[in-house]
């Protein structure tokens, strides 16, 4: 097969548009409806032996919370999907993917100039690979969660349908568009809401305006409410084990001055991965203490730290530091050329997302039990706020695939050819049809798979909380 990675300089636009649509003579829009999804087929054997890499006593916690429900487990299955996505096919147009590009992996948070934005937020699988990749764990993750929420057939595929339409419309009109254009497009939320308003019931758009509202509270000074106390005169982060333990109690045999000094080292090599502005801004703030933080579903069991900084009037600060681990895609679409994980993320951040944290950055940490692993670290809220997706109507569900949609096709036009994309898909619907087809048996096989993992691990998780 061919393959065409990004924009071509080289190329006009009518060479890059023959080479698209040539493409769709090779892989037919209908062949999408494939989900790969058979031969010999290993879902639970991939998704227990990532438990090898992971904090052991965290791996039940894991467990327990991919058994919440057939979307949970969804959640957590990015490597069984990936082995699925890998046995499909595909039109050889590559893009910078998310790799995880589910719809809870989308919400809003601060950009720097203080607006309320929508973009995806999660890039621990970021790795080029085939456009399809991504649009395709988008488009199951609304049919699976649909399902979750008791939606009908008829509703799930026209919920698809929308998050295949505003992919296929908007990565076409962005082909239209300058490189610098769509570099500076971005979504912001506060403005986009009220274009919808006629669209959605009254009580689904004042919903809509509180989740605003409540994302601008998810701050540094609500997460130092929620997680800190005082004692004896000093801030110190709550201990709640296993979801957050302090680092003092988790390297209990370790000494606390020795600890912090190799802490002070690692936030040394992180912000020199910072451009000297924010290198700057970040010197203002002192080390408090490190906790573990369970974070997610998927990313349980991974090394995730917060880190409470302040500054000398008491102005908080929390980052958050998370393991990096080889994208769960490089054994299908190749390795990184990143020799640092944490490096591989940031930059496939950059790379996707319209406007990033300020504090986005890597390390590299040797651990006190001797092991050298990657992290990237950001804040850890900025008035980040994803929409509870358990609570959406179809209505909400629907205005939320447009908003997905135009996201992922936004990202995959910074990073790969819209141009060449856009005419593979062509100006009909038949791209949209198949991957709502491709979604309605792809939520089958998640259930079939849900069913034999919380069969798997039903004794493990006795006694096990989520």
């Amino acid at each position: 097969m061919n393959t065409h990675n990004g924009h071509n300089g080289h190329q006009g636009r009518a060479e890059r548009a023959a080479f698209g649509k040539a493409q769709r003579a090779e892989v037919p829009l209908d062949a999408q409806v494939a989900t790969g999804a058979d031969g010999d087929r290993d879902p639970i054997g991939l998704v227990m032996g990532q438990a090898a890499s992971r904090v052991p006593e965290l791996v039940p916690v894991r467990h327990a919370r991919m058994s919440v429900s057939p979307f949970a487990y969804f959640r957590g299955a990015a490597l069984p999907m990936a082995a699925d996505l890998a046995n499909a096919p595909h039109a050889g147009l590559t893009v910078q993917l998310c790799g995880d590009a589910h719809l809870s992996n989308f919400g809003a948070f601060a950009s720097p100039e203080r607006r309320l934005v929508f973009d995806c937020n999660d890039f621990d699988e970021t790795l080029p690979g085939p456009f399809e990749w991504d649009v395709k764990r988008l488009a199951a993750s609304f049919s699976v969660a649909a399902r979750d929420n008791g939606f009908k057939r008829k509703q799930r595929k026209a919920i698809v349908r929308e998050v295949a339409q505003a992919y296929r419309e908007n990565i076409r009109r962005f082909a239209t568009q300058g490189r610098l254009d769509v570099w500076y497009a971005h979504l912001d939320i506060e403005a986009t809401i009220p274009r919808f308003r006629d669209q959605i019931r009254p009580k689904a758009y004042s919903e809509a305006t509180s989740v605003l509202a409540k994302a601008r509270s998810k701050d540094s000074m609500q997460a130092l409410s929620k997680l800190t106390e005082v004692v004896d005169g000093r801030r110190q982060i709550i201990s709640e084990p296993p979801t957050i333990v302090p680092i003092e109690e988790v390297f209990s045999g370790v000494e606390t001055d020795m600890l912090y000094g190799l802490i002070g080292g690692v936030i040394d090599s992180y912000q020199r991965s910072l451009s000297t502005d924010r290198r700057h801004l970040l010197h203002g703030f002192n080390l408090v203490q490190v906790a573990r933080k369970v974070v997610g579903v998927g990313s349980v069991g991974t090394r995730a730290w917060i880190v409470l900084l302040e500054t000398g009037d008491g102005e908080p600060l929390f980052l958050q530091a998370k393991e990096a681990q080889k994208s769960v895609l490089a054994r299908y679409a190749g390795a990184s050329h990143y020799r640092n994980q944490g490096e591989r993320v940031v930059a496939g951040q950059h790379l996707m997302q319209a406007l990033s944290d300020i504090f986005l950055g890597w390390t590299r940490v040797k651990a006190p039990d001797g092991a050298t692993r990657d992290f990237y670290v950001r804040q850890l809220r900025d008035w980040k706020f994803s929409v509870p997706i358990e609570r959406m109507r179809p209505e909400g569900m629907v205005l939320y695939a447009r908003m997905c949609g135009w996201t992922l096709a936004r990202a995959h036009a910074r990073s790969g050819d819209p141009v060449a994309i856009g005419a593979y898909l062509g100006g009909s619907d038949r791209f949209d049809r198949a991957i709502a087809e491709y979604a309605e048996d792809y939520a089958d096989t998640t259930e079939h798979d849900y069913a034999m993992f919380r069969d798997h691990v039903k004794d493990e998780l006795v006694g096990v909380s989520a």
